[in-house]
Order: C-alpha cells, then sequence, then structure tokens
C-alpha cells in the first residue's frame, strides 16, 4: 500500500478546513496538461502546502479520478470544489493555467477524495524529509518501506480517532503487519463521476455522448437509502434520468429498458421513449459494476408505473 503527498493550494486548504466536516473533496488538477495521480481506491493523499509553508496539513482517502470540464466538476462537486462560486473556483485555477475566456468550458483533473481531514497549525507535519526539493506535483511512499512507515506513524500520531487512517481489521494488521485504509464510501460528487465513467461517458438507453445533458441516476434514490454506489447508479440522458425518477421507466432484471404505459396514457404522447422500449441497456465493462439486480427490485417495486 502506498501513501501520495501533492501539493495544494492554500485558498483550497482554507476555504475548506472551515465547513467540516465534509463527506468528499475536489482535489483538482489545473494545469493544461494533465497528470493524475496513480492511486488505488482506498489509499491515501496527503495535502503538502507550496513553500515556503513547507508543511503536511491534512488528506484525504482516494475514490475516484479523472479529467472533466471544469463546468461538471463544480456541479459534481459544488462547494468542495475548495471556491464558493463558479467563477471564483475558474479564478482559482487560472491562476496556475493562465486566462481562459469566460465561455471556454476547460477540463480539469477531478481527484475525488473521501473522509478528507484538515489539520489546525499545531498538528501540522514538518515536510523536510519527506518532500524532496524540486518535485513539482506528486510524491509516493510504499508503506513497506522505512520511510513510508516513518510517516504512516506520524499520521496516526495527528489522527488518532481519524477514520481516514484507521485501519479495516486490527487483527489483518497484526497478522500481516502493515496498515490498510478503510475502503472509500463514494460521496455524491465521485458517484457521478464514478458513474459516467464505468458507462463510458454515454447514456445506457440511448448510446448519447454529448457529456452536458448526462447523469448519474440513483436507481434507488438516496433519499430511501439508495446508496452512492455503482450498483445504484446508471447513466442516463437527462429526460431519461427524470423519467426513471418519476416511475415512468424502469430496468428489468435481464438489464431491458421498459417504459410504463402510464406515459402515454398521462401525456398522450411518449413515441420517443416507447420506440427505446425492450432495449438493452448499453453496460459498463465490467460486470461488477451493473446495476444491482437489489436495486433494480426495488424500482420494479416501489417506484415503476407499470
Amino acid at each position: 500500500m502506498n501513501i501520495y503527498i501533492a501539493l495544494t493550494d492554500l485558498t483550497w486548504f482554507e476555504n475548506l478546513r472551515y465547513i467540516q466536516p465534509l463527506e468528499e473533496v475536489n482535489f483538482w488538477v489545473p494545469g493544461k496538461s494533465i497528470s493524475l495521480p496513480q492511486l488505488q481506491p482506498g489509499e491515501l493523499l496527503l495535502f503538502k502546502l507550496h513553500s515556503p509553508n513547507n508543511y503536511i496539513v491534512g488528506g484525504g482517502v482516494y475514490a475516484h479520478g479523472n479529467i472533466f470540464p471544469i463546468s461538471l466538476a463544480w456541479q459534481a462537486f459544488g462547494l468542495n470544489n475548495g471556491a464558493s462560486t463558479y467563477e471564483e473556483l475558474r479564478a482559482l485555477i487560472e491562476r496556475y493555467r493562465g486566462y481562459e475566456p469566460p465561455n471556454r468550458d476547460y477540463e480539469i483533473g477531478c481527484v475525488a477524495l473521501t473522509r478528507p481531514f484538515f489539520w489546525p497549525e499545531d498538528r501540522w507535519i514538518d515536510s523536510h524529509g519527506y518532500w524532496k526539493a524540486g518535485s513539482r506535483k506528486y510524491i509516493k511512499y510504499d508503506l513497506s518501506e522505512e520511510v513510508g512507515m516513518k510517516l504512516w506513524n506520524a499520521l496516526q500520531i495527528q489522527s488518532s480517532g481519524n477514520l481516514a487512517l484507521a485501519p479495516k481489521d486490527e487483527t489483518h494488521k497484526a497478522r500481516h503487519g502493515k496498515p490498510h485504509l478503510v475502503e472509500p464510501r463514494l460521496g455524491q460528487g465521485s458517484f457521478r463521476m464514478s458513474v459516467a465513467d464505468a458507462y463510458g461517458r454515454r447514456c445506457a438507453v440511448t448510446q448519447e455522448r454529448v457529456l452536458h445533458v448526462l447523469e448519474a441516476a440513483h436507481i434507488k434514490p438516496y433519499e430511501k437509502s439508495g446508496p452512492h454506489a455503482i450498483g445504484n447508479g446508471v447513466f442516463l440522458r437527462s429526460d431519461i434520468h427524470r423519467l426513471l425518477d418519476s416511475g415512468y421507466v424502469t430496468i428489468s432484471p435481464n438489464y431491458r429498458f421498459e417504459v410504463s404505459r402510464r406515459i402515454k396514457e398521462d401525456f398522450d404522447n411518449g413515441k420517443e421513449y416507447q420506440r427505446l422500449h425492450g432495449s438493452r441497456l448499453y453496460l459498463p465493462s465490467r460486470s461488477t459494476d451493473y446495476p444491482s439486480s437489489e436495486f433494480i427490485k426495488w424500482h420494479n417495486e416501489n417506484k415503476y408505473k407499470g
């Protein structure tokens, strides 16, 4: 297992540290040539401020990362981008990448971190010995090596009781001699990113690829205890998302798109959707990301109008 240290914008840090607790944050990467850290879900990314503030000041558990248009990053994460408005987010990012026309929806790197933590000054860790002079973006430490374990132990001292650093299983830790991080739970923003990427950024029903009209839909709504999990998600064109939420369409147990007769009865319309009735969904490449039978059954029985 590895721990990463990444250079961190001070304004981003200051904006987020005062709105704790947070479920997740977007640790954005601003550059025109975007290189994302190659973390595995569950690994820890630590925040190291730019010089002269040579300190490790917090961190979070990696959930998902990819490149998205800045407008969609704002829609997904909102204030958890470390900015109070969309315009402020653009201004923060353009301090690094340079001026961009206001109408340009440029791409940024999005690194979704769950269970983020932001330490007060008296808990900051001196980064000397961990951050190498001249490093531009990220440094990786293997916890099987001496320096990595030294860093881990320092984090444990500073974060006693912090769930982001708690091992999954104390027995497992003792048996194998190294720590294991808690698996990340997706928040709303990381759910949207993960579902979009699982479905190849195309609508599961129509194959539409215009990202700005596509949305990650919950099969079982979050307010009904449906989790932010890929298996409870499907990537849909926004109008089809609304119909799923209102029960006019559903997904069958064999991954077919079904349209309720009520759509014709209630609106005397809906031919475009009726033409899609019975079509097979375009599913993720990994079967583990398919819609869960549990949540499909719930939607069939509790939402679908039949």
